[in-house]
Order: structure tokens, then C-alpha cells, then sequence
């Protein structure tokens, strides 16, 4: 966190400083120069936790659209009485994807935040809510999506089209009802 250290150098600096720029007030009252550079500060952690945030919705929506786009393939190989097999499994790890806010990748950089103390929802991990680091999957709607994942997966064992439609279905929904509660 290179960007913290500069912030607090700054201040620290800036706070040094300060005996320079005092002025006799009339009452005791903390320099308005810190509290705009805290306010400041304030600004630039609300914004880094709302970027977060976009960026999740971001991979979700990525890993959406590329499950959509295997379920189709997926669809058209077990309609065509093809071996639909590969594509269940990429469809099956897409939805594995999106119950785990990302792939490994993703839960790499997640368990760095955390490590470092960041964590997005922390009252909600408290309560219950989320997973450790999570943004915006709720353990709710992590085991819809891993359980469809699961479905999808033993479907490759005798697909149709019904079971692959009944699974997409829990997904689509899922998918639906998070992305509108995280709507800003």
C-alpha cells in the first residue's frame, strides 16, 4: 500500500508544519487544513471501497456473459446429439466462478486485501452474511450458484437440454437478484 504511506508522509508533514500556519483562536479547534485533508483522505477510502465494488461487478458480469455463452454451446451440441461433455464443464466452472466472486486468480488478490486488513464487508462477514473478502456474493447466493455448477457438471453424464435449462434457470435468477441488490 504504497499510496497509504504517501498519504500518511503527507499529513505527518503537514502536521509538522502546522505550528507555522497557527493563528490565536478563541476556542481550542483542530486546524481547518487537517480536517480537509482527512476529509480528503475520507474520500479517496469511500471511493477505493465503490471501485471495489465496480470492479466485482465487473467480474461477474464478464463471467456471466461467458457462462451464457456456454450454456448456449452447450445447448446446441446436446440439441445436435453431439458431445456436449467440454462444454458442460466450462459452463459448470463458470458458475463455480461466479459463487466464488472469480477464479483463483481473483480469491489471490481477495485473500491479500484481507490479509492486509481490507475487508469490503466486514459487518456482513460478522453477521454472517458473506464469506470472508467478499463483495458481493452472499453465502446465499454462493451455494445457489455452486450447487447449479454441481448440477450442470452431472449432467454431462446424461445430458438434456430440460436438466440444463432447470439448472441455468437457478443461475439466471440468482444472477439477477444480486446484480439488483448491489444496483447503485
Amino acid at each position: 500500500m504504497k499510496s497509504k504511506s504517501w498519504i500518511i508522509l503527507g499529513v505527518s508533514c503537514f502536521v509538522c508544519l502546522l505550528p507555522l500556519f497557527a493563528q490565536e483562536q478563541s476556542e481550542p479547534r483542530t486546524p481547518v487544513e487537517l480536517v480537509a485533508t482527512y476529509e480528503a483522505l475520507a474520500d479517496t477510502i469511500l471511493a477505493a471501497d465503490r471501485a471495489e465494488e465496480d470492479l466485482v461487478k465487473g467480474i461477474l458480469a464478464t463471467t456471466y456473459g461467458h457462462a451464457q455463452a456456454a450454456r448456449r454451446q452447450a445447448e446446441a451440441k446436446i440439441a445436435a446429439g453431439e458431445d456436449s461433455r467440454s462444454a458442460l464443464e466450462a459452463l459448470a466452472a463458470y458458475v463455480s466462478q461466479l459463487g466464488n466472486e472469480g477464479d483463483s486468480a481473483v480469491a489471490g488478490v481477495r485473500k491479500r486485501l484481507v490479509e492486509g486488513g481490507h475487508h469490503h464487508n466486514a459487518k456482513g462477514e460478522e453477521e454472517g452474511i458473506y464469506d470472508e473478502g467478499f463483495v458481493i456474493v452472499t453465502k446465499a447466493a454462493k451455494k445457489v450458484f455452486l450447487d447449479a455448477a454441481t448440477e450442470i457438471g452431472r449432467s454431462s453424464r446424461e445430458p438434456s437440454v430440460e436438466k440444463l435449462n432447470a439448472a441455468w434457470s437457478k443461475v439466471e435468477k440468482e444472477y439477477k437478484d444480486l446484480m439488483a441488490s448491489v444496483a447503485h
